[in-house]
This record gives structure tokens, C-alpha cells and sequence, in this order.
């Protein structure tokens, strides 16, 4: 994600309508004092887990627009303006199949991210959420693998072919290791492999759903969101929806450990879903939830201290703030939101300057 995903975000958003008189859209909301320069970066669609390059020069995201021809998630790169032009993205994904989790590679030449584009060329079904109460249900579609591509969109490598689930990939800081979530073990568990996809290795153990893996800037931690069956009947309800290739991950939290997955804790004890975690540059924490709201929205971002502690709120928008990453010389933010965008289920990309 890593971050969620944004078949999550569509569910959560087509199941709330926020009527425009009640949105009050803005671009910047009062209190939130860590934004300055906040800019708009697209205009329409599902905009989502938007990546800086290495260089902090380019973005990388996933896009959804039916109106334009886009039916579901594809990669899109783009030059980050840094003066009054606008942002002009392009396609580096194959335009078939459904695409997940963007990353770029340590040298700036290559991206990885997971497709289903070699099992089906067309959108894979979303499921129907009437059948199971309503919830918020994210398919696991077995036909995702793990490709590497160069920034022109030409696929050069697989990383992965097993059976099930691979996706959420991000890369190690010190440019040596890939962790991703997969089902090859039968449950969504994290595992690390080398950049060209060799020598993959488990780190998680428990049951339960663990995912949007990030690396702690020095490379040494991993920072992820888990939803562990906690009961007999909600382990019962995981496996069943497993099985059926769905998970409902409405409730999460936010876990540490080492890069080998020791010395696991879990961060966070709010209820709901707290997800979208990701380091900032001094090695504390910032994340996304809707803690404070048990209609299940807004979803804001907070920030924590890397122990759990000092829990603050960033941002106020109403509806869907979301998968915030800071460039890699930690002056900048770039986040995903529902805000301005007219009352419609719309998220797009924003960037700021972060002011401590």
C-alpha cells in the first residue's frame, strides 16, 4: 500500500453518499497545521497509493476512471510540477487486467507492481457485498502476480508465480529486499524476497489477513496492518471468506517488527480500521483510520510515535484521507482524498510541503 487498495476505497466510498451541501470542499481544512503549499494533483476518478520516486522527482499510482476508459485499477507515473504546469501522468501498466501497489525500483529506471493481466486481460468481478451483510468485502484475486517493469511500461521480469494472491509490494530503502503480501501458504502473509524475486522468505505466522508492509527508513524494521481473528467465530468468518477468495478487512491494526519479522508488536489498539501505515522521516509513525467514528467514517491521518504513543491527527477532511508517503528528503507529503471533489465519489492526489 500499502498502504489499502482501492477496491477498498470504492466500497467504503459507493456505500457512503455525502451529499455536496455537506461536504464543504476545500483543498486545505482548518487545523491542519502540517500541510503548506497544498496542491491538487489530479482531477476526477480513483486516485490512490501515490509513490515518490527515490529522487522525489516522479509519482506513481494506481488509477480508475470508467468515464475515461479506465474500468479498474491501472499504474499511472508522472513528473512532479514544481511550478504552475500541470501534472501530466502516463500509463506504464499494460491497460489489461486489474494492477495494485506501485513501487519504484532504487535506480529510478523500474517500477514493480501486481497485475492479473496473465490471468484475464478483462476487470476481474467485483464481489457482491449484499450476500455477506453489506460489509465491506475485498476480493483476494488469485490471478495477481508480481511483475517488474521499466518506467516506459515494458514488463522485463515476473517475481512471482505461485498459485494465490501476490501483491502490496514495496521496496527496502537500502534497495536489497521486496516484502509483499501472498496467499502461497494458504493465509495473507508477508514474506521478503530479493529485487529479482529470489529467495523468498515468510515472516509473519499468524492467522489472520497481513498486509501494506513499508520499510523503516534504515532499512532494519518492517511497519504493516494486520486484522487477526481474535475469537473462534471470527476466525470461522476469516477462513470462510478466505476460501472463497474475500477478506473483510474492517478491522485493523497496526503492527512492527524486525525485517525478519522477530520481535513482533502490535502498535495500535484503537478498534476499526487503522491502516495505510508508513514511517516518516524521523522514524515515527503516520497512518490512516476511522477510529473516531464508528459509522465507519471519515478516515483521517494520524501519527504516533514508533513505540504507539503521542497519537495526533493530521488531517480533517470529512470523507477519505488516505496512503500519505513523505519524500525521501522528507520535506514534502503526498496523500490520497476525497476532498474537492464536488460531492462525488472522486479521490485524487494532493502534495504539500510537511511543516513540522
Amino acid at each position: 500500500m500499502k498502504q489499502l487498495f482501492s477496491s477498498l476505497i470504492l466500497m467504503i466510498l459507493c456505500s457512503i453518499y455525502i451529499p455536496v451541501e455537506a461536504q464543504n470542499d476545500s483543498i486545505h481544512f482548518e487545523g491542519e497545521m502540517h500541510f503548506k503549499n497544498l496542491r491538487q494533483l489530479t482531477f476526477g476518478g480513483d486516485n490512490a497509493e501515490a509513490y515518490f520516486s527515490y529522487d522525489g522527482k516522479y509519482l506513481i499510482f494506481q488509477r480508475t476512471d470508467v468515464k475515461n476508459g479506465i474500468p479498474c485499477d491501472q499504474i499511472w507515473m508522472g513528473k512532479i510540477p514544481e511550478s504552475g504546469e500541470p501534472f501530466v501522468p502516463k500509463l506504464v501498466s499494460t491497460g489489461t487486467g486489474r494492477t495494485t501497489c506501485a513501487y519504484f525500483y532504487p535506480d529510478g529506471k523500474h517500477i514493480v507492481y501486481a497485475s492479473t493481466h496473465l490471468d484475464n486481460k478483462d476487470c476481474p468481478p467485483v464481489p457482491d457485498r449484499s450476500k455477506y451483510g453489506n460489509k465491506y468485502i475485498w476480493p483476494i484475486y488469485p490471478g495477481y502476480d508480481i511483475f517488474k517493469a521499466d518506467t516506459n511500461g515494458r514488463i522485463v521480469k515476473q517475481l512471482t508465480k505461485t498459485k494465490g494472491y501476490d501483491g502490496e509490494a514495496t521496496i527496502s530503502p537500502k534497495g536489497d529486499l521486496i516484502v509483499f503480501t501472498s496467499m502461497r501458504d494458504g493465509d495473507l502473509e508477508l514474506y521478503t524476497m530479493k529485487l529479482n524475486g529470489k529467495g523468498v522468505k515468510r515472516i509473519t505466522h499468524a492467522p489472520g489477513y497481513d498486509g501494506g508492509a513499508w520499510f523503516s527508513p534504515d532499512g532494519k524494521k518492517i511497519l504493516w496492518r494486520a486484522s487477526r481473528p481474535s475469537t473462534d467465530a471470527e476466525l470461522k468468518e476469516y477462513n470462510e471468506l478466505l476460501a472463497q477468495g474475500l477478506v473483510a478487512p474492517t478491522k485493523m491494526e497496526l503492527w512492527m517488527a524486525n525485517v525478519d519479522g522477530s520481535d513482533a508488536k502490535q502498535l495500535t489498539h484503537l478498534g476499526q480500521a487503522n491502516w495505510a501505515p508508513n514511517f516518516m522521516p524521523d522514524g515515527n509513525i503516520i497512518f490512516c483510520s476511522n477510529y473516531e467514528h464508528k459509522r465507519g467514517f471519515p478516515f483521517n491521518m494520524y501519527t504516533i510515535n514508533a513505540d504507539g504513543t503521542n497519537l495526533k491527527k493530521v488531517s480533517r477532511d470529512k470523507g477519505f484521507d488516505a496512503f500519505p508517503m513523505f519524500s525521501p528528503d522528507g520535506k514534502r507529503i503526498v496523500f490520497s482524498s476525497n476532498r474537492n471533489n464536488g460531492g462525488t465519489h472522486d479521490t485524487n492526489i494532493f502534495i504539500a510541503d510537511w511543516v513540522d
